[in-house]
């Protein structure tokens, strides 16, 4: 492990987290003491400390952006008690093509997901849907099998999904391969970063499904490369994301361009109101499913640290990656330039790290994907890109080094750890 120590670091020992009140210096300023970390008592007990970033005029712990308050930074673990669901179906009931059912088992699946469940029998039988689900809830394979059924009984059929972000569209692709492993159905993901020549050329030979960004789709569909009236599906995943990134008025000229027999997906965390609204002009009377849960996930340590001045932040980092539990660990930072910036900064430190942002080549950040999930580095430092999309198993942390700008872009970051059973924790700095 790195043996790097700042400053002023002396024999101190590692930061301490949780709701301890504790006040005091800062080491890095001279003193054997670290900065704070919890919430330092709240609105009671304990002393405020010079690391506490309360504003004077009072109105709770708020960061400068958003006005997120800092204490739902703040969540412990909880063994929560949860009643099982009982799937009303299996994978043998709903009536897939056999071979649809072979690949499920192989990849072991076993009993359907409540949300697949519930809406697997709704798109076979062609009903338009809003499907309202917590990432890593089986989502993909919700609207994939039944899709993937219809193509295989018609041919001539054609999907499209359309994804936020490269990194959703291909993990969608990677799903369906291993869903129709021997079916002769193919795929193409249509996302910017790749050549669009060769992704004309896969589209002029004839595929079956099209996974893509809404902005090259609409690149496409200018280029006479998609026709959307051939396409009889669509599906709309992550659609509150799309929202925030821009693309409501590609997502609105793609479905324009649809015929009105399509049957349509669309599925979201939440249901703003420009997604409302989309929903009642292209959605012909959907059936609509929710098994979100709860915002943050109940196996996320949540917490923050809490820090006096930026000169500071980085020598906290280094100190906390310097921990044996941080083993696979995802930073969240704003600005591409910031991403780049400490990615040199923590490799000058002798910390394997790479950056994960919008404006790498798709193999660059496919790259800073697979090192992470493999154990090949220890980091990823990324933009809001990473927040949603990313499946990476057994991310031990997710540090927010910069303040998120509203509490919904939080949720997603932190549903990168903690998924499933496994446990996960995630820092903010403040």
């Amino acid at each position: 492990m790195n043996t790097y120590k700042p400053r002023g670091a002396g024999n101190a020992s590692k930061p301490s987290f949780g709701n301890k009140g504790r006040s005091g210096g800062d080491r890095f300023a001279g003193s054997s003491s670290r900065p704070r970390f919890g919430s330092g008592g709240g609105n009671g007990g304990g002393s405020r400390g010079r690391f506490n970033s309360r504003p004077k005029n009072g109105g709770g712990n708020r960061s400068q952006r958003g006005g997120i308050d800092h204490n739902l930074f703040i969540n412990k673990a909880k063994e929560e008690v949860v009643e099982a669901y009982v799937p009303t179906h299996g994978f043998t009931d709903f009536g897939l093509d056999t071979r649809i059912v072979e690949n499920l088992t192989r990849k072991g699946y076993k009993t359907p997901s409540p949300i697949q469940d519930q809406s697997i029998p709704v798109v076979l039988g062609g009903r338009d849907m809003i499907g309202i689900a917590n990432t890593g809830t089986g989502k993909t394979a919700a609207f994939l099998l039944p899709l993937i059924h219809k193509l295989a009984e018609d041919k001539n059929k054609k999907v499209m999904v359309l994804t936020p972000t490269r990194e959703l569209a291909q993990q969608i692709e990677a799903e369906l391969r291993a869903f129709t492993f021997g079916m002769k159905i193919f795929s193409i993901s249509c996302v910017g970063g790749m050549p669009i020549r060769r992704q004309m050329m896969e589209l002029e030979r004839g595929v079956s499904f099209v996974i893509g960004t809404p902005g090259r789709v609409k690149d496409l569909i200018t280029r006479g490369k998609i026709k959307m009236k051939d396409y009889g599906y669509i599906v709309l995943d992550e659609a509150d994301r799309m929202l925030d990134m821009g693309f409501i008025d590609d997502m609105r000229e793609i479905l324009s361009a649809m015929l009105p027999t399509k049957q349509a997906l669309f599925f979201s965390a939440t249901m703003p109101p420009a997604i409302r609204t989309l929903c009642a002009q292209f959605l012909k009377d959907p059936v609509n499913i929710s098994v979100k849960t709860r915002d943050t996930a109940s196996n996320v340590d949540q917490d923050v640290v809490r820090i006096r001045n930026k000169g500071e932040r980085i020598e906290v980092l280094h100190e906390l990656l310097s921990g044996d539990d941080f083993t696979k660990v995802l930073i969240f930072r704003e600005m591409k330039r910031q991403v780049d910036e400490l990615e040199e900064e923590l490799s000058k430190r002798g910390f394997k790290a790479l950056a994960l942002h919008g404006d790498m080549r798709n193999r660059e950040r496919a790259h800073a994907v697979k090192s992470l999930a493999t154990g090949t580095v220890q980091v990823v430092i990324a933009t809001d890109v990473a927040a949603r999309g990313i499946d990476i198993p057994d991310i031990s942390h997710v540090i927010n080094y910069d303040i998120p700008r509203d509490y919904e872009t939080y949720v997603h970051r932190i549903g990168r750890t903690g998924r499933g059973s496994s446990k996960g924790k995630s820092l903010t700095f403040i």
